[in-house]
Formats: C-alpha cells, structure tokens, sequence
C-alpha cells in the first residue's frame, strides 16, 4: 500500500481535528504539515500531489495529535507573526494577538525616543516598536523570569538587543527615569471570565498574563495611578483593553487625574486601546 500523499494527509489531519472541536483545522492542518515537512506554508500546494516521507509523516502525526487536545499551533512551530516579524513564543508567554497591532499603529503615529512596556511578556510590542524606530530606546519589564528571558531572545533575534533592557519588575517596582511613551497589554479578563476562555488559552497560556484574578482592572489602577510620575512632559500612556471594558478603564484613568483620555477600537470595530496624556 503507497503512502498518502500531503493532500490526503492534510484532509484526513484537518477532520481529526474538526471533530476535536479545533477552530479552522484546515488551516492548522496545512500549517502544522508545512512545519513538519520543513518548507514554507505557502510552498504546500506544491507538494500537495506527492507522497509523505515516513519520517514527515510521524512528525506531522506528532503535531496533530498534540492539536487535537488544543496546543496551540504557535507552540507547536514555536512562533507567532506579529506586525510582519515572527516571534518566538513559548507556554511562559502570551501569544502575541493580530488585535495588539493596534496598538502599534497608534504608538508609531507620534514620535518617542523611549518607550517603557509594563508587561513585556514576549517582547512583542517593544521589540516591534524599536524595530519600527530604529532611534528609540527602550525598557520592558515583566514580573516573570522565563518572560523576560523571551523578550531578551526576541530582541536579539530581531537586532534591537542593543537598545532594550529587559528587566524583572513589578509593574513600576525597578523602573528608573522617564519616557515618552509607557505601552502595555496587561492581564486584563475577570477572574470569572476564566470559565469561558478557549483550551488554547486556559490550558497553555500563562494566567498571570491573562487575568488579575479579580475584576480585570487592577492594573489600569496601578498604571494611571503611578505612570505619570515616570513620563515626560509631552508623553503619554497607551493601554490595550477589553473589548467591554472602554468605559470602565476610561474613567479609572480620569479618576486618576489624566487630563486627556481617549479611546481607540481595532480593525473589527471594537474598544481596543486607551491612550491618556496630561496627567494631573
């Protein structure tokens, strides 16, 4: 008996994972078989007609089984694309979401010259941003030792190790001196939330990233009531949010003195991103 060839192991690997309740499983499918047979995603329909070799074969059967109990595929390939670079990720770390690269487009619509990120996690968001800004300098801080090591990898791979200290902090707790731009994507799901979160992210995901443990709110708290004393004069804070949660942290940040709050929402129309200025 032949084989099968990529085609027919891609079909037969993407009901696997349908009836295992996978979201897209051809696409994973096709992702994980590109990773295994070690050639571009792109480059799958190329050997679509051909045979697997046995040795790709029980790879791919490796990475499909370990997707049908919901590891998610960044962690399976090891990487995340974001904002065109593509990140090392691990279970230490957030995936880094399409959602974030608002975020950027907002914080690279004004001039910096340092930016601090609360919350490092992969680097994603500082690593981008001093790589946009090839002039910029920058902290991230993460209360997790194996996150900062990821940010440190990713800063080195994508050549801005030179101008990133990543550092072990508390949110503010090591932070010294003053920025033009404070950024942050910080754990922002209620507690109660939790309950309803896919197995991708509840299974393989930090949860210090995810969620405070309480109302999803304790570190906008933190952040507008400490950030301003380490911005200078003209900067100003940019915070990710949940998509329900553009009216609380609003006013959190008002109530905190910020003179200037303003909301912004991502591709697909929803509350995204709070910068405030003018601090009290």
């Amino acid at each position: 008996m032949s084989a099968p060839t990529a085609a027919q192991a891609m079909a037969a690997a993407a009901a696997r994972l349908r009836a295992a309740g996978v979201p897209d499983p051809a696409r994973d499918a096709r992702l994980l078989l590109a990773h295994a047979a070690s050639v571009d995603a792109a480059r799958i329909t190329l050997i679509a007609p051909e045979e697997i070799a046995p040795e790709i074969a029980e790879r791919f059967e490796h990475l499909i089984a370990l997707r049908a109990i919901r590891v998610p595929v960044s962690h399976l390939v090891g990487q995340r694309a974001f904002y065109g670079r593509d990140f090392k990720v691990s279970a230490d770390v957030l995936d880094p979401r399409p959602e974030t690269e608002t975020l950027i487009e907002l914080a690279l619509a004004d001039p910096f010259e340092r930016v601090l990120d609360l919350g490092v996690g992969s680097g994603c968001i500082l690593v981008t941003l001093l790589a946009e800004r090839g002039e910029a300098r920058g902290v991230g801080v993460d209360m997790s030792e194996a996150a900062c090591l990821q940010a440190s990898a990713n800063a080195v791979l994508h050549q801005v190790a030179g101008r990133a200290e990543i550092l072990q902090s508390d949110w503010f707790e090591a932070v010294e001196g003053r920025f033009d731009l404070i950024v942050s994507n910080p754990p922002y799901l209620a507690a109660e939330e939790m309950a309803q979160v896919a197995p991708e992210l509840a299974r393989h995901e930090p949860a210090m990233a995810l969620t405070d443990g309480a109302d999803g709110l304790s570190a906008y708290r933190v952040i507008a009531g400490q950030a301003q004393g380490y911005l200078t004069a003209a900067g100003h804070v940019m915070v990710e949010i949940g998509w329900q949660q553009g009216d609380a942290v609003q006013q959190i940040f008002r109530d905190a003195g910020w003179g200037r709050v303003t909301l912004a929402q991502d591709l697909d129309g929803r509350a995204r991103v709070i910068t405030a200025s003018d601090p009290a």
